[in-house]
């Protein structure tokens, strides 16, 4: 049964295409890895199936009845509710039966017998309707899914509005999992979520009875999860039947067969246009050499797909710093409460440090203390001599309305435009992506415009937050040589032990210091 048409569907922004006839149609029960490199369209596609934005051009149908759960890479929260308000609120449905069945009890006492056999009647179908979906274990559903992903240690009670963004994406993935809809469509769920949390979302994905579409650039565990791989590649949509390695070997074998073609094609032409110019002036070899030109006239040409730019990174190293980095003296990180027991902890010039441990528990914030960035609730950090920091935030501003150009020439003014261009060029950026604004870029690409600031600029200590957060494979196999190659020192924030594993020389457990249950 089709849960999802999609037909003949165009896009684009300006005069850049995103998508071009591009088809789709989603069964019961699959479970599909939708993939492609940075900007090609996978999160417009989401935002068009799902009424966000309006297509140029095709139709969207979906089945009746059918509800589609959502969740997008800038997904806000309303102010005013608490994470026990929101994962709550998965079930209004129900607690709309609830309160109908009383308004129905309350009026019982009142009704004659026609009335009164008529409300119990329906007072029976939404009792079978709420025994049906657990109604009166809804508190415990709710601990259950607030527990495995790590919202529990927060407190149920807490203003959303006080989260940083990967709680808040992480409240808003435990509300989707609790509504159960019929399709899943979640793009890049795994951001903001440590390993713990990511084993349990594999888990409950691969356990799960209804479709979902994923959009992911983590690869092993996209790898677990789906059946069926879209690829979204030079404004098409293509279908693969099993996981995302096998799609690697038929698409690799595939683009081996249509190079060769090409070539075979290239040299057929060839021979043909010699033929006709050498012979089509004598009289005897004229008609042959007609005939090979109607050949070439009506020769459909097979056409290799723009290959996309490879990005390419490379940091550049400053004078060495003094022997010390940083140190702290019984450091407490937090804002209004505290996040650390004290902490003392130095590093030395040239260690590559993983920090690892639970969303939540003050990565990010220990990060900021050590920048001077957020005070300390007590103690202090001190920087050692001669540093130059290069600092990659998690996220960027979504809003922002300056172009890519004047991005970076506002980082570096006296760099010629053609500097300007080549350098994000290099970071895998096309003409008409460095021409946009950067609040129209995917996720990755605005990553790869900040990493863009940070290659340009001399650094000796990399303080990097979640810098894979986003990147498709080639950009996070390039930033891992381009790490690995670097000579400075690095403090790593990251959820992926793929990528830091060979990059790091330490791996530092944040979940020993934190004050929050884990």
């Amino acid at each position: 049964m089709s849960i999802l048409n999609v037909e003949h569907l165009s896009h684009g922004f300006g005069d850049r295409v995103i998508f071009e006839d591009v088809s789709f149609r989603l069964l019961k029960g699959e479970h599909i890895g939708l993939v492609g490199a940075n900007g090609e369209g996978k999160s417009t596609f989401m935002n068009i199936v799902t009424g966000k934005r309006q297509p140029d051009e095709g139709k969207v149908e979906w089945a009746r009845h059918v509800r589609a759960g959502y969740l997008d890479q800038h997904t806000v929260l309303e102010p005013g509710m608490t994470i026990y308000d929101v994962l709550r609120s998965a079930f209004a449905w129900l607690f709309d039966l609830e309160a109908r069945m009383n308004e129905i009890c309350e009026a019982l006492g009142e009704a004659d017998p026609d009335e009164m056999e008529n409300m119990l009647a329906e007072l029976g179908e939404i009792q079978e309707m709420l025994d049906a979906h657990d109604f009166y274990m809804i508190d415990t559903k709710v601990d259950e899914v607030a527990q495995a992903l790590g919202l529990l240690s927060l407190g149920m009670e807490h203003d959303v509005t006080d989260l940083s963004g990967g709680q808040r994406t992480k409240v808003l993935l435990a509300k989707l999992l609790l509504e159960k809809p019929d399709i899943l469509l979640l793009d890049e769920p795994t951001n903001y979520l440590d390993e713990a949390h990511i084993v349990w979302l594999k888990r409950y994905l691969q356990e799960y009875e209804n479709a979902f579409v994923l959009i992911s650039h983590d690869i092993p565990f996209l790898n677990e999860v789906v059946n069926l791989i879209y690829h979204m590649e030079n404004k098409k949509l293509t279908r693969y039947v099993g996981d995302y390695y096998h799609f690697q070997e038929v698409y690799a074998m595939q683009k081996a067969q249509v190079e060769a073609a090409y070539k075979r094609q290239q040299q057929e032409i060839s021979e043909l246009k010699d033929f006709v110019a050498r012979n089509k002036a004598r009289v005897a070899t004229r008609n042959m050499a007609m005939s090979r030109q109607k050949k070439l006239d009506n020769m459909e040409l097979i056409e290799l797909a723009a290959e996309r730019p490879k990005p390419e990174f490379n940091f550049k190293v400053g004078r060495a710093p003094g022997r010390i980095i940083f140190e702290t003296h019984d450091l407490v990180i937090g804002y209004d409460e505290p996040l650390s027991v004290p902490l003392n902890l130095s590093m030395e010039r040239g260690k590559k440090i993983a920090l690892v441990g639970a969303n939540g528990i003050g990565k990010t914030t220990l990060l900021k203390s050590i920048l001077g960035l957020v005070p300390p609730v007590s103690g202090r950090a001190e920087l050692g001599d001669n540093l130059l920091i290069g600092y990659f935030e998690q996220e960027g501003d979504y809003n922002n309305a300056t172009t890519c150009i004047d991005e970076i020439w506002n980082e570096f003014p006296a760099m010629p435009q053609y500097e300007v261009r080549a350098a994000l060029a290099k970071c895998g950026l096309t003409t008409k992506h460095i021409e946009s604004q950067v609040r129209v870029l995917s996720g990755g690409e605005q990553a790869k415009v900040r990493l863009c600031k940070l290659i340009n600029r001399e650094s000796n200590i990399l303080l990097l937050d979640e810098p894979t957060n986003h990147l498709d494979a080639d950009a996070k196999d390039e930033l891992k040589r381009a790490l690995l190659a670097y000579k400075g020192s690095i403090l790593l924030i990251c959820h992926e032990p793929e990528f830091y594993r060979d990059v790091v020389d330490e791996v530092w457990d944040c979940t020993k210091w934190t004050n929050r249950i884990v």
